[in-house]
C-alpha cells in the first residue's frame, strides 16, 4: 500500500480499536520544524507499514519544538505484530536528519465518547491530558460522563469548540482530543468568566473537583500533516 496524505485523520471511525499517542521534543523551533519534514520525507518514499496501521497524523505545538503524534490502529495484536517485526526504518531516517529527539510516550488509549464535531474549520487541535490517582476505568468514564452532562447544561458553551474525543487507557489517565476554531479561540474561552471551559455550574464544579484526578495538562498544536494507506502500488 502508498502513503496517502490528508487533512486530518477520522478520529470517530469504527475500526480503530487502539490509539497510540505521545509527543517529542525537538529541542528548538527550528529542530521541530526539520523533524516534521523529515518525517514527511521518510514517510512519503515508502510502501505504509503495517496493514493494521490506520492513520498517523504530526501536530506542532505552540513552542514550536513539541510535536504530537496520534497513530490509530486496529487493536492491540496488530500493533504488537508491527512492534515484534523490530525498529521501523522510518525512526533511523528521521533520527539520522535530526539526532536527539526525545521521545515522551506514548500511551494507549481507546475512544469512548466523542461530541458531535462542528461543521466549521478545525485550526487548532487542543489536547487535555488528565491523570487519576489510581487504574480505575469505572471512575474514569463516570468523570468523562461527567464532562459531556457539564457541556450539555452550560447556558453559554464557548463558541469556537467544534468536538471533543475522550479517550481513556486502563484507568489512570484520559485524553481529550478537541478540536477547535483557531488556537484564539480556545485562548478566549479559557478567559472567559469560570474556572476553565465552561461556565459556573455544578455540573461543571463537579468535574473540576472530581475525587482521585491528580493533575494532567492542556497544551495547544497546530496539525503539521496526517497520513493513511493509499491504493496499491
Amino acid at each position: 500500500m502508498s502513503v496517502e496524505f490528508v487533512s486530518r485523520p477520522d478520529v470517530t471511525r469504527a475500526d480503530a480499536g487502539l490509539v497510540r499517542a505521545g509527543t517529542w521534543d525537538a529541542g528548538t523551533p527550528e529542530r521541530g520544524r526539520q523533524a516534521v519534514e523529515a518525517i514527511r520525507t521518510a514517510w512519503a518514499h515508502r510502501h505504509w507499514p503495517h496493514p493494521g496501521l490506520l492513520s498517523y497524523s504530526v501536530y506542532t505545538g505552540e513552542d514550536g519544538r513539541t510535536l504530537f503524534h496520534y497513530a490509530q490502529w486496529t487493536g492491540e495484536e496488530t500493533y504488537q505484530d508491527f512492534v515484534g517485526e523490530g525498529r521501523d526504518a522510518r525512526d533511523a531516517e528521521i533520527d539520522a536528519a535530526v539526532p536527539g529527539i526525545e521521545r515522551r510516550g506514548p500511551h494507549t488509549y481507546e475512544l469512548y465518547r466523542s461530541s458531535s464535531p462542528g461543521g466549521r474549520e478545525r485550526g487548532c487541535v487542543v489536547v487535555v491530558d488528565v491523570e487519576f490517582e489510581a487504574a480505575d476505568k469505572a471512575r474514569q468514564r463516570d468523570w468523562v460522563d461527567g464532562v459531556f452532562e457539564a457541556l450539555g447544561t452550560d447556558p453559554a458553551p464557548a463558541v469556537g469548540g467544534l468536538a471533543g474525543h475522550f479517550q481513556s487507557t486502563d484507568g489512570t489517565r484520559v485524553l481529550n482530543y478537541a478540536e477547535w476554531v483557531s488556537a484564539q479561540a480556545h485562548v478566549d474561552a479559557l478567559a472567559a468568566p469560570g474556572d476553565g471551559i465552561g461556565s459556573r455550574t455544578p455540573q461543571w464544579e463537579r468535574v473540576q473537583t472530581y475525587p482521585g484526578v491528580t493533575g494532567g495538562g492542556v497544551r495547544r498544536y497546530t496539525p503539521a500533516l496526517s497520513l493513511r494507506p493509499g491504493g496499491d502500488g
